[in-house]
């Protein structure tokens, strides 16, 4: 549905520009899109100041995560439903099923824990015809704009998987170089260029890879791999661990030391990294993946200066009625969100 409807912004737009529309100009349409775009960081950029503001007031936080949500969902290969993700994974977070703490111990109602910035608008920004170009810029930009204040730091909502690229991108670029990355994944989202759309879900980490914006990348849980990302991962020093091999790997990967001598580290989470048994609702079912606790495991043992993350690929349209899989991506971000405050 989200795909229908930004073509549909798009298209008329672009018939703007045809025979019958020659009184509008180009840059007319290209100024009410910055308005657009303007207002849109406006409003995340001053909800930044205000939750930056209130961290510092408080005192004690060296880092503390502030939830972004990118609801977009045009670049999946398959299904469009991640897009409309975030506001189910917020409603999880605080549903009242559960009580407010980590399993770590930290209160996710203290905000030194967390806040919220609220969402890039992604559909009405490519409703005035906006092109992946510019909005991956605009993702970008919303990125920094959190990183502006200190000490916040980006956990994005995804979204299918393409929001990655301008996500590392920006807090690459904010930190002033590269960073480490663990990709919790199916699928290693490496190909060139995925039935031809350079911004493909599936082409997320060869744009991060080919800027330069992740010194180690690990990916693990990968169970639907083919030649080409073989390949890929090869050509970009990619350290791929396969299910295949995870019994084997397991130590290692539970007790992994990440990001010395870079900017930091970035998490990023496909849910379909985990088995469909635990999480249902997404839109590539693979079966053969790993447990909810075997995430866990990796990511409460794991060293490290977790400076942004992501939990993406989430689609609610294929969630059981009782919201299982929401419940799953909002624990995520909960044990992400103790990972990086601190």
């Amino acid at each position: 549905m989200s795909k229908i409807i930004g073509k549909r912004g798009i298209n008329y737009f672009h018939r703007l520009n045809s025979a019958s529309f020659t009184s509008v100009s180009a840059s007319s349409i290209e100024k009410g899109q910055n308005r657009v775009i303007d207002a849109s960081l406006t409003l995340i950029r001053e909800r930044a100041k205000l939750k930056g503001e209130l961290v510092r007031l408080l005192g004690g936080a060296k880092a503390s995560t502030s939830l972004l949500g990118v609801p977009l969902g045009h670049n999946s290969s398959f299904l469009q439903g991640p897009a409309f993700a975030p506001p189910r994974i917020r409603e999880a977070i605080w549903c009242g099923s559960t009580n407010s703490a980590t399993e770590e111990g930290k209160e996710l109602k203290d905000p030194r824990v967390l806040t919220d910035v609220g969402d890039v608008p992604v559909q009405e920004i490519r409703d005035c015809g906006v092109d992946d170009d510019r909005l991956m810029n605009v993702i970008s930009e919303a990125v920094k704009l959190v990183m502006d204040e200190e000490p916040l730091r980006p956990l994005v909502l995804g979204g299918d998987h393409s929001i990655s690229y301008p996500v590392v991108r920006a807090v690459s670029e904010k930190l002033g170089g590269p960073v480490d990355i663990l990709h919790l994944d199916a699928h290693p989202d490496i190909y060139d260029c995925f039935e031809g759309n350079k911004y493909s879900h599936a082409s997320s980490f060869a744009r991060i890879m080919e800027g330069g914006y992740a010194r180690r990348l690990l990916q693990v849980g990968i169970r639907s791999i083919n030649q080409e990302g073989r390949e890929q991962g090869k050509r970009f020093g990619v350290e791929q661990y396969e299910m295949r091999t995870f019994s084997k790997d397991r130590p290692m990967l539970e007790n992994l030391k990440l990001g010395e001598g870079v900017k930091g580290v970035y998490i990023s989470i496909d849910v379909d990294c985990l088995d469909p048994a635990f999480a249902p609702g997404v839109s590539h079912i693979e079966p053969g993946g790993l447990s909810f606790r075997d995430v866990l495991n990796i990511l409460h043992n794991l060293q490290a200066d977790v400076v942004g993350a992501d939990v993406v690929e989430f689609n609610p349209q294929r969630d059981t009625v009782d919201g299982m899989t929401a419940m799953v991506a909002a624990k995520l971000v909960r044990e992400l969100a103790a990972k990086i405050s601190k």
